[in-house]
């Protein structure tokens, strides 16, 4: 049977299989780490009497990445990356881990637990540095909520905001800088993990997730031009999970069960476009993205947009502003996460350079009770390494 599988695969990619041995395996890896140190001045009437989070902060970001590929006779590239975080998360210390099969005829396939193609062809504002507003960096220095793979926190959005789910992705080659993906995942369960079979009647998760990627990069004379688009859909869940007291009678002792209500939203959708323009030492960009998540009027709906520009000086320093405004839908008290960054970036070196920064960042109308914002004002250096 596995033998049969094989066959079938090298038959649909319209080529003949040449012998493994024949070949040698390139061993790669590489990877970044991001150090950033920050001071925090936090208020507003959102933060709770007797909480103090002003002062300095620390926050690491690093991964290792293993990238073993081999190259066939025929042509095709068979290869493996596997992300593996480089701080403890629970159980959770691999990231991202996919098959790839590439050639410059057939483009690129990818099979494993990796982002859609919707979410790799999308483009968001430029910015210097690697301290990300459109990221949830900024929780690490203040209660600062972030909409994760959602329109309401970035550019880079998912159905249903779901990660690294196990999915089969599709990338054409470039033409004249146009590429185009598409994915498919069965369910939105877990984060690069198996998880087995599961009933699509019954299932609480998003099933059958379906998107799609376009991305154009072309120079015309001294300008470049990079555009990107995503769309994606997903059917949801049947059921929703609530939990209800059990024996007892008291909610939230041992004895709760889990109840399946009929789900009575529609299928999840996102969508966005962006597009960026460089002209001499300028690049200036932005985005428009949506999450429409399914729920009964609207709720928990997402909408976000971006706005940036930086600046090559003259020698090894950068510059660059960006903003980003994203809003989830929660009836008459919508919560806001609004951000706003000035950076500079210097190159020290081969994989090394250094940034100082200054970000604005707040909640609004957080918790659905009106007044009841947070801010924080954050001020810092990060040192960057990627080899």
């Amino acid at each position: 049977m596995k033998k049969h599988l094989l066959c079938t695969s090298a038959i649909a990619l319209g080529v003949a299989a040449a012998p493994a041995a024949a070949q040698e395996w390139n061993l790669d890896w590489g990877g970044y780490y991001n150090t950033h140190v920050g001071f925090a001045s936090v208020s507003g009437n959102g933060v709770p009497i007797g909480n103090d989070w002003d002062g300095m902060g620390i926050l690491g970001d690093g991964e290792i990445i293993f990238t073993p590929s081999v190259t066939l006779d025929n042509g095709l590239t068979f290869g493996v990356n596997v992300q593996l975080e480089a701080q403890n998360s629970g159980n959770s210390q691999i990231d991202e881990s996919y098959v790839t099969i590439s050639s410059d005829t057939i483009g690129r396939i990818e099979l494993g637990g990796e982002n859609s193609a919707g979410y790799k062809s999308m483009v968001g504002a430029p910015g210097v540095g690697s301290f990300a507003i459109m990221s949830a960096s900024v929780s690490g220095f203040a209660p600062i909520a972030h909409a994760f793979r959602q329109a309401a926190g970035s550019p880079w959005t998912e159905v249903a905001g779901n990660n690294d789910v196990q999915r089969v992705s599709y990338f054409t080659p470039s033409f004249n800088g146009l590429t185009v993906g598409v994915s498919y995942a069965p369910s939105t369960a877990s984060n690069a993990s198996n998880v087995g079979p599961f009933d699509r009647n019954t299932t609480t998760n998003v099933t059958d997730v379906f998107d799609i990627g376009v991305r154009y990069s072309q120079s015309f004379g001294s300008t470049d031009v990079t555009l990107g688009a995503r769309w994606g859909t997903g059917a949801a869940a049947d059921f929703n999970a609530t939990t209800v007291a059990g024996v007892d009678g008291i909610l939230g002792s041992a004895d709760d069960v889990v109840a399946l209500a009929p789900n009575l939203g529609s299928d999840p959708e996102t969508w966005g476009i962006g597009a960026q323009v460089a002209f001499g030492a300028f690049t200036v960009g932005g985005h428009y993205a949506e999450n429409d998540n399914g729920a009964v009027g609207g709720a928990g709906d997402q909408e976000g947009w971006s706005l940036g520009a930086t600046y090559d000086l003259d020698g090894p320093w950068s510059v660059g502003l960006n903003g980003f405004m994203g809003t989830i839908e929660a009836g008459v008290n919508d919560t806001e996460y609004n951000a706003y960054k000035l950076a500079g970036s210097r190159e020290l070196g081969a994989g090394v350079s250094w940034d100082i920064w200054a970000v604005y960042a707040e909640n609004q109308n957080i918790g659905g009770v009106l007044n009841n914002d947070i801010d924080a004002t954050i001020v810092g250096t990060s040192i960057n390494l990627s080899f």
